[in-house]
């Protein structure tokens, strides 16, 4: 008797997306407890560990929230309730912290301290520091600092997100025992630099700025508490601890009510310091009396208080990575630049002879920077657009695109106002822009504008001629640098019509779902993308030799994952590479075994999406800026574009995603549980690191034979 089919659709076959988020965080807080790399390296990683987490709970636990307190009956198709998901998050992270704070305590600081790079508690000061510290409170710290107090004359203060306070506990003689908030000012480093005690004199007092050439730092907070008597005067302090909250987020904002999408844009930042609060973070010292004042005027539940062995806001530790100690860092290097760029200045011209494929970091960014540069200053430029998501500060090609409308050229800039904490870097970008007479469009109503495209518009000899630059990351030269991202140039005309189509819709009121190479988003991008899958299991069906590679940052769409079951189930190879989230479970029993599914956390973020079928042989690889998650199939604008040139296409495979599938040094293989573990080599297997074979043989990929 045969066995009942499979249903695709049981919630046992996917995994709950935030809990394979923390798998995902998870595996970078084992970078920092990987002892291969150098010291501040991992201090890097374990200060990363710790703004992913602030992220977190800011958007997706705050998410979970809304949903629990509006009774949202819906699940994901793994059919947690948010109820389960939150219980679970917690279930999961407790040992995580644990795990984190350890290595902190155990592992770095010991580390750091034989380097001369010592961490100080401020009881631990000797007293020519301390007496220094005083001096320097008095003069920097104690003019920033407003206690406010807490009793029935004193409502509870408010309390802005992920901002380091201290609850102090005084005693009065008259009023007995008081509560009191202390905000830390943001404005001082969260690490003071001071100096040993043979280097501590009268010219540091001078300067009222405490600098140093040893590598020695106390905690801010830490100086603020030892010197609270200078703030209470008359009246005993009987201790203080350091909390901070988090709050909610992503406030609603309502586009189609919205007179001005940047004034509304701006007001939601605003309200972001006065959402609800998600999390409160404590030193596990703090008394019960002051957890109890928190909790209850917080109106938070005891589950949503996490209690650490110190210091709370570990993100801040990044502020190692000034050090000036090379040895303790990973090794620099220079980005490959192809030699056709290094020779000329014109890159149009290059551009026209060949299409040119880019992998960032271990490529140059500076080629984009020049492409928008060029057509800035050359006089056949007539038209240059572009869509930015994030840029960063002191961003070139903004710099470029006002100097292109400066010189007269017709400039249209998407500005995403909308990209998540990078709001009110781009208001500023936006209005820059504006004031040098760009066309800046915020996006389109009720979308998110997340494409990686740039059109330059040139008059040519032979009539007009598009330059477009299409891509998988940012227009930022600070992330080009640690994400790695893939860039493609071309002067092909069905894309550049394409594009103009394209831009058309983001800027004006044309609806054209109709593209020649571009697969597109919201519009047909999913179904067409379904229809490779299925491609390719007919295909197989018929010759075998089935494959499908897939990297990219997250997999959550239930469309997809069940093709790609379908897929596995009539005997197509599937490999996926996801960064972060994937909701699919490999090796299923009649599901999934013939998917893996592996995952590489390493010195750079992977960042990259590359969309493998092999096609009976016709290869066919898709490039771009869609991950295969709802959100950039049915609520952002994203694009996906083929690459044609046989040459390129063999660079992307062997040099480029077969790589990376071979990593077995931070490569982790995603079990059928959910669980990751680290690829294990097999026996004579010589370890191979994906990224840094990139690093070593960066501009393999750029070879011209096919």
């Amino acid at each position: 008797m045969s066995k009942n089919p499979i249903s695709l659709d049981d919630p046992s076959l996917y995994v709950n997306r935030e809990l394979s988020w923390l798998q995902f965080n998870h595996r970078v807080l084992e970078e920092a407890l990987d002892e291969s790399h150098p010291l501040l390296e991992r201090v890097k990683f374990i200060s990363i560990v710790a703004n992913n987490l602030d992220e977190f709970f800011m958007v997706r636990v705050s998410g979970l929230r809304k949903q629990l307190a509006a009774g949202v009956l819906k699940t994901p198709a793994d059919g947690m309730t948010p109820a389960e998901q939150l219980a679970g998050i917690r279930q999961k992270l407790l040992p995580a912290l644990a795990t984190q704070y350890k290595c902190w305590h155990e592992d770095l600081m010991p580390k750091l301290e034989k380097e001369g790079i010592k961490i100080l508690h401020y009881a631990d000061l000797k007293r020519k520091q301390r007496k220094l510290m005083r001096k320097h409170f008095k003069k920097e710290i104690f003019p920033a600092l407003t206690p406010l107090a807490f009793d029935p004359r004193h409502p509870f203060p408010h309390i802005s997100t992920l901002s380091i306070n201290l609850a102090v506990v005084i005693n009065d003689p008259i009023h007995g025992r008081r509560f009191a908030r202390i905000k830390v000012p943001d404005t001082f480093p969260r690490l003071l630099h001071i100096p040993s005690e043979e280097e501590t004199n009268e010219e540091y007092e001078s300067l009222g700025l405490v600098q140093a050439s040893s590598n020695n730092f106390v905690w801010l907070e830490e100086v603020i508490r030892a010197n609270l008597d200078i703030l209470f005067p008359g009246v005993e302090v009987e201790d203080a601890y350091p909390f901070r909250i988090t709050r909610d987020a992503d406030p609603e904002i309502e586009e189609d009510e919205a007179s001005d999408l940047l004034v509304a844009i701006e007001e939601s930042v605003r309200k972001r310091h006065f959402g609800s609060t998600v999390r409160l973070e404590i030193d596990q010292s703090m008394s019960e009396q002051v957890r109890e004042i928190l909790i209850n005027n917080l109106k938070i539940a005891p589950y949503q208080v996490y209690a650490v062995d110190g210091p709370i806001a570990f993100s801040h530790v990044m502020e190692l990575m000034k050090i000036n100690r090379p040895d303790l860092k990973d090794a620099p290097y220079t980005p490959f630049l192809p030699p056709q760029l290094s020779t000329t200045d014109d890159i149009f011209s290059v551009i026209r002879k060949e299409n040119l494929l880019f992998y960032h970091p271990y490529d140059s960014f500076d080629p984009i920077v020049h492409f928008i540069r060029s057509a800035a200053r050359d006089p056949k430029v007539l038209a240059i657009k572009q869509t930015l998501y994030r840029v960063g500060p002191h961003s070139p090609i903004v710099a470029a695109l006002m100097e292109a409308s400066e010189n007269g050229k017709q400039v249209a800039v998407l500005v995403e106002l909308k990209a998540r904490f990078d709001e009110e870097n781009n208001i500023v970008w936006a209005r820059a822009l504006e004031q040098a007479g760009v066309h800046v469009v915020y996006g389109v109503v009720g979308l998110k504008t997340h494409a990686k495209i740039a059109m330059v518009v040139r008059q040519e000899d032979d009539g007009i001629k598009r330059y477009v630059h299409l891509g998988t990351g940012n227009y930022n030269d600070v992330t080009a640098r640690i994400y790695t991202d893939l860039g493609f140039f071309t002067c092909d005309p069905l894309i550049g019509s394409d594009l103009s189509k394209l831009f058309n819709s983001l800027t004006g009121y044309a609806r054209n779902e109709e593209y020649e190479k571009l697969l597109v988003a919201p519009g047909k991008m999913q179904a067409q993308f379904l229809d490779l899958i299925e491609r390719e299991i007919e295909l197989h069906k018929k010759d075998g030799g089935g494959y499908i590679a897939l990297k990219m940052n997250a997999l959550v769409d239930k469309h997809i994952i069940k093709a790609l079951y379908r897929a596995s189930q009539a005997g197509v190879k599937v490999d996926l590479q996801p960064r972060g989230v994937c909701c699919l479970r490999p090796n299923v029993e009649g599901v999934s075994e013939n998917i893996t599914v592996t995952s590489i956390v390493g010195r750079f973020l992977e960042h990259t999406r590359i969309y493998y079928f092999r096609n009976g042989g016709e290869e066919e690889i898709l490039l771009g800026s869609a991950d295969l998650m709802p959100r950039n199939l049915y609520r952002r604008v994203e694009t996906l574009f083929s690459i044609e040139d046989a040459h390129l296409k063999k660079a992307l495979r062997d040099d480029i995603l077969n790589i990376h599938l071979k990593d077995n040094v931070k490569s982790h293989r995603m079990l059928p549980n959910g669980e990751y573990e680290r690829v294990k080599r097999k026996t004579g297997e010589k370890k191979f690191d994906s990224q840094a074979w990139c690093i070593k043989k960066r501009g393999t990929w750029h070879r011209e034979e096919a």
